[in-house]
C-alpha cells in the first residue's frame, strides 16, 4: 500500500511531538508498520530512478555463452555485418533449438552492449561555421515524359543556416555532381569553401588516411577554389545535417511523385521549392533560415567569371560497325566512323563524339546502369541503308518510324527504298529527324510520292513552326483560272460549270 505524502507528513508530525506509534497508527487507519517505517526515515533527498530490469535470463540458461560468443566476434567484423538481436535470435532457433521468445535475447542483447559501450562511443554535437556545405545522394521516383524512373537526388545543406538545395540526375557519377554543384552555386550566389562528402565513388574516395578523387572534381575544386573532405562512411553524425535533409526533401518534394516533362523542368522546380523551404526559421535559433543563408553566401566564396564545364573527355576507337564502348553501354558514332580513333565528351545527360579533328560528329542521350541496346541517333544509321537497302528490315532504325513510314519502307523496291531513305537523310540533317519523319508520313498518309524534294521543304517548315494546319481545298477554283471564264450571275450555273471542269480534265489528261 502507498502512502501519500500528506499522510506521511502526518505521521512524522505526531511522532516529533511523542504520539505512541499504536496511536498514530488507528487515528490515520494505517498499520504499525507503516507508522515505523516512515517515522524511521532519516533522508527524504530526492534519489533517482533504479530500474527493474523484467525477468528473462531464465529461459536463456545455455544460450549465455553463445549468445556472448557470437557478440565477441562481432568487434572483427565490419559494423554493417555484425549480429542483430534478430539475427541472434534466428541463429538460436535454427543452429540450438532455442524454444523462448524474441523479447528476452533482445533484452539481453541490448543490455550487452550498453554494459560494454566505451567513453568515447556515440555522436558528438558539430559545430559548421558559415560557408559550409554538405553533400549526399538519395533516391526518389519521379514521372518524367510520361515515365516512372528512379532518380538520384543531389542534396547540398548548409549546417549552419540549415538551407537546403536538391538537384535530380539518372545516375551519381561525378559529371552529375559536377553539374548539380555548379547550378546550386550559381543559384546561390557563391560557392563553399568546404564541401563534407561521404565515400561517394563518382567523385572520389577516402581509405584510411588516403583520398583519390576523379580528375574531374579534381578540377572542378580548383576550378571554384573550394576544398573537399571525406568522412567517415559509417559516421553518418560527420554529415547528419545533410543525412537528415535527404529524407525531409524526398518526404516533402517528392510525395506524391512529382510529374514534369524533362528532368531540366523538374530541377527548375526543385530549386524553387527550395526557396521556399527558406522562408521557414531555423528549428534551433528562432531566425529565418533565409537570414541565416545570407551569412552563408556572404563567407561563401566568390563566383568564377566562367562556369565550369563538367565534362569528362576519352579517346576511343570505334569497332567496324563504328559502336563504341562507353562505360559498360554502347554507342554509335556511325559506320563511316568504323575503326577509326574518335573523342568522346562524357556529360550528365548526354555523350559528343567528336572525330579526329574534335569536329561533332553525333550527340546522343547518356544511358545509366547497363542497356542491352545500342544508343543511336537514327540520322546516323541512313547512309549505311542507302548504300544497302536491304538491310532495311533487320536496321534499328526501323523502329524509329511511324507506322505508315515504316509500311511504305517494307513493301518498296529497292530504288524507292533508297530514294526516301536519302530523301529522309537530306530532310533529317537540315531540319531534325522527327521533323524528316512527320513531313514522310504526312506526304504518305496524303497518298503523295514521299521520295521527293517535297519531304525535306516539309520538313523546314515543321521545324520552323510555318507549316498551316492541313485543310481541305476544292481544286474547282483552278478551272476558272486555267479558263479565264467567270460566272457572274447570281446563280452558279452549274452546267457550264461542269462543261468548263469536263474540257480542263480532257486538256490535263
Amino acid at each position: 500500500m502507498t502512502i501519500s505524502m500528506s499522510v506521511q507528513e502526518e505521521i512524522r508530525r505526531l511522532d516529533s511531538e511523542g504520539v505512541p506509534a499504536r496511536q498514530i497508527a488507528r487515528d490515520l487507519g494505517i498499520s504499525r508498520d507503516s507508522v515505523t517505517k516512515y517515522a524511521d526515515i532519516s533522508d527524504y533527498s530526492p534519489r533517482p530512478a533504479t530500474p527493474v530490469r523484467r525477468p528473462g535470463a531464465s529461459v536463456l540458461t545455455g544460450y549465455i555463452d553463445v549468445i556472448e560468443g557470437w557478440l565477441a566476434d562481432d568487434a572483427r567484423r565490419p559494423r554493417k555485418q555484425r549480429h542483430t538481436a534478430r539475427r541472434i535470435f534466428d541463429r538460436l532457433v535454427a543452429e540450438h533449438g532455442y524454444a523462448g521468445s524474441y523479447s528476452p535475447v533482445q533484452r539481453y542483447v541490448k543490455a550487452y552492449q550498453q554494459d560494454r559501450r566505451g567513453a568515447g562511443d556515440g555522436y558528438a554535437e558539430l559545430s559548421w561555421p558559415a560557408g559550409t556545405a554538405q553533400v549526399d545522394f538519395g533516391q526518389a521516383n519521379a514521372v518524367i515524359a510520361g515515365v516512372l524512373q528512379v532518380l538520384h537526388v543531389l542534396v547540398v545543406t548548409f549546417p549552419f543556416s540549415n538551407m537546403r538545395f536538391a538537384q535530380a540526375y539518372a545516375g551519381e557519377t561525378a559529371e552529375c555532381v559536377c553539374h548539380g554543384l555548379r547550378t546550386i552555386f550559381e543559384h546561390a550566389g557563391g560557392a563553399p569553401r568546404q564541401l563534407v562528402f561521404d565515400n561517394a565513388t563518382g567523385i572520389g574516395r577516402r581509405v584510411g588516411a588516403q583520398v583519390v578523387e576523379s580528375k574531374l572534381f579534381a578540377a572542378f575544386k580548383l576550378h571554384y577554389r573550394c576544398t573537399a573532405r571525406y568522412c567517415n562512411p559509417y559516421s553518418g553524425n560527420e554529415k547528419g545535417n545533410v543525412e537528415n535533409a535527404v529524407g525531409f526533401l524526398r518526404r516533402n518534394l517528392m510525395v506524391p511523385e512529382p510529374v514534369a516533362a524533362t528532368l531540366t523542368g523538374l530541377n527548375q522546380v526543385l530549386l524553387a521549392q527550395c526557396d521556399q523551404l527558406g522562408a521557414g526559421v531555423h528549428y534551433r535559433k528562432g531566425v529565418p533560415i533565409g537570414d541565416l543563408f545570407t551569412d552563408d553566401v556572404t563567407a561563401c566564396l566568390a563566383l568564377p567569371t566562367a562556369g565550369f564545364d563538367p565534362v569528362r573527355y576519352e579517346t576511343r576507337v570505334a569497332d567496324k560497325t563504328g559502336n563504341l564502348l562507353i562505360d559498360a553501354n554502347t554507342y554509335a558514332a556511325g559506320t563511316a566512323f568504323g575503326g577509326r580513333k574518335v573523342t568522346v565528351g562524357i556529360r550528365h545527360d548526354r555523350v559528343e563524339i567528336l572525330d579526329e579533328h574534335a569536329r561533332p560528329v553525333v550527340t546522343l542521350p547518356r544511358a545509366f546502369g547497363h542497356q542491352a541496346d545500342t544508343v543511336f541517333d537514327p540520322i546516323s544509321l541512313l547512309p549505311v541503308l542507302i548504300a544497302k537497302p536491304g538491310a532495311w528490315t533487320h536496321s534499328p532504325a526501323r523502329a524509329t518510324v511511324t507506322d505508315p513510314v515504316r509500311d511504305w519502307l517494307d513493301t518498296a523496291d529497292t530504288t524507292d527504298r533508297r530514294q526516301l531513305l536519302a530523301a529522309l537523310h537530306a530532310a533529317g540533317t537540315a531540319a531534325g529527324y522527327q521533323h524528316a519523319i512527320t513531313a514522310a508520313d504526312t506526304l504518305i498518309r496524303a497518298g503523295d510520292d514521299p521520295g521527293t524534294a517535297a519531304i525535306g521543304m516539309l520538313a523546314r517548315r515543321l521545324a520552323t513552326g510555318t507549316e498551316p494546319a492541313a485543310s481541305t481545298v476544292d481544286l474547282h477554283v483552278y478551272d476558272t483560272l486555267t479558263t479565264g471564264q467567270h460566272n457572274h450571275g447570281d446563280q452558279p450555273d452549274v452546267e457550264h460549270d461542269d462543261q468548263q471542269h469536263d474540257q480542263h480534265s480532257g486538256v490535263c489528261a
